[in-house]
């Protein structure tokens, strides 16, 4: 009986090992208005784009993934309606340990996704509204400046080339300071090697300098350091 308690004793143990609250990561929620599909799980780990987990969905658009997460990273909700359609198919989000629930519906799948759960998740979205409006504005002056009606003099093209140019800065200039103003979030470290890596590499240095101990090891943060390190 001894024998048979412990043998009960360790493999609950070693259940509770595999499964550290501080390494998994629950994704749950619902498609609404989807009847029939395939949702993916997916990231990339390196280089390549891999599918983690997979759920086929019938009548119903509840769906829950459970895997282990290392570190916090950027994953993705592709969903095939069998459509033959790719286009706003895919969600992507600041994945974290824990619970994080996506809501979505099935005709808007990423643009309408409400997504909860994720403390890095709510520093993209706030980042990605501001630099939003600051590509909406150089596409505006594009589109001036190519509109066929507009017969513009050298002098207004060259006006309208400088205002993009300034434009673009106030991106950069924003994105660096919201990193090093976010040094303490895995945002700060993904927005320099996802957003501005092709930044003067003093401004990089800078992030990189600032990083809290735990984002500096984080996934994102060794990737940082290997990029300035080349």
């Amino acid at each position: 009986m001894k024998k048979l308690l412990f043998v009960v004793t360790a493999l609950l143990t070693l259940g509770s090992c595999g499964d550290n609250p501080e390494e998994t990561m629950t994704v749950k929620g619902k498609i609404k208005g989807l009847k029939k599909g395939t949702l993916y799980l997916q990231h990339v780990p390196d280089s390549v784009l891999i599918t983690v987990d997979s759920v086929a969905i019938n009548g119903d658009g509840n769906f829950s993934f459970k895997t282990k997460l290392m570190s916090p990273e950027v994953f993705y909700l592709y969903l095939d309606k069998k459509d033959n359609n790719d286009i706003n198919d895919r969600i992507t989000f600041f994945a974290e340990p824990g619970i994080i629930t996506i809501n979505t519906d099935w005709n808007t799948f990423d643009t309408t996704a409400k997504i909860t759960g994720s403390e890095t998740q709510e520093k993209l979205e706030e980042y990605r509204q501001t630099m939003s409006a600051i590509n909406k504005r150089n596409i505006e002056i594009m589109m001036k400046a190519a509109q066929p009606e507009n017969e513009l003099s050298q002098i207004s093209i060259d006006s309208l080339e400088n205002i993009s140019n300034r434009n673009t800065q106030r991106g950069y200039a924003f994105a660096i300071n919201f990193a090093l103003n976010n040094k303490s979030s895995f945002i700060a470290p993904y927005i320099a090697l996802k957003e501005i890596p092709d930044a003067n590499n003093k401004y990089l240095d800078s992030i990189y300098s600032v990083l809290s101990p735990e984002v500096a090891e984080s996934k994102y943060g060794k990737e940082l350091a290997t990029f300035l390190k080349k």
